[in-house]
């Protein structure tokens, strides 16, 4: 039986990779070469940060939940500091014309948009069965 992870990354697969070549074309197409390294790099980006939601998802499965909320508060904080930190290199390190930042942008949004699409319907489709709290508590 595999797990719920491997359930979503092969949900998510399909439309991220059909946005992903649609995106590089279509960049590539209006904005040239400098669209096509934003696509790319926008895709790199991209699957890394929801590739590290997934594990720290995986790492955190037999966790309190105080633990694994603990982690992904701290793996979405280091997201969102590392991806500051590239934008900025990028921003400061390269030449406008070398990497479109409209391109960058658009396929980030779209990738976004599909990887959590894909994610959502696999999710509904795993059927989890989480425990309820008890209807009647019993008095302390």
């Amino acid at each position: 039986m595999r797990s719920n992870e491997s359930r979503l990354l092969r949900g998510v697969f399909w439309p991220t990779l059909i946005v992903s070549i649609v995106s590089l074309a279509a960049s590539a197409f209006f904005s040239g070469l400098s669209g096509f390294y934003g696509a790319l790099l926008a895709q790199f980006v991209t699957v890394i940060f929801f590739i590290i939601h997934i594990a720290v998802s995986r790492i955190t499965r037999d966790l309190d939940p105080i633990s694994t909320m603990a982690l992904a508060l701290f793996s979405y904080f280091a997201k969102l500091l590392a991806l500051g930190l590239l934008l900025w290199a990028i921003a400061k390190f390269t030449e406008r014309a070398a990497i479109s930042r409209s391109a960058f942008g658009a396929t980030a949004v779209a990738l976004t948009v599909a990887w959590l699409w894909g994610e959502i319907a696999s999710f509904m489709k795993l059927h989890l069965h989480l425990p309820l709290p008890d209807q009647n508590p019993k008095e302390r």
